[in-house]
């Protein structure tokens, strides 16, 4: 199982938020390495992302909202979600879940 997991919920819609890319990358140094994407399925999950094990440090998960936005027919002021957090104990399994509209959102440390 990844160690980070999310779930993206369309607050406007009061659905979850299917077929939504979603990638998570690793900072090393200057540059950000891509670990793993997957794909909000029915329920707004994406079963696998990433490594079942993350180094310590920052790292970063990309939505593509735009594309989501656009194949339901609302217009929207955000066409990527990126969320930055820190990873401090590799023991730790790390939920980020989205709360999503198409003029906002909101996330949180999940469990």
């Amino acid at each position: 199982m990844s160690q980070v997991t999310t779930h993206v919920l369309d607050t406007a819609r009061g659905l979850p938020a299917a077929g939504i890319d979603v990638t998570l990358e690793a900072e090393e140094g200057d540059a950000w390495t891509v670990l793993g994407s997957g794909t909000t399925n029915t329920d707004g999950r994406v079963a696998s992302l990433g490594p079942d094990r993350l180094a310590p440090g920052n790292h970063r998960m990309r939505f593509d909202t735009d594309a989501y936005f656009s194949r339901t027919g609302a217009a929207s002021f955000f066409p990527e979600v990126v969320l930055v957090f820190r990873v401090s104990d590799a023991e730790q399994h790390y939920h980020v879940p989205v709360l999503l509209s198409p003029f906002g959102y909101s996330t949180y440390r999940g469990s």
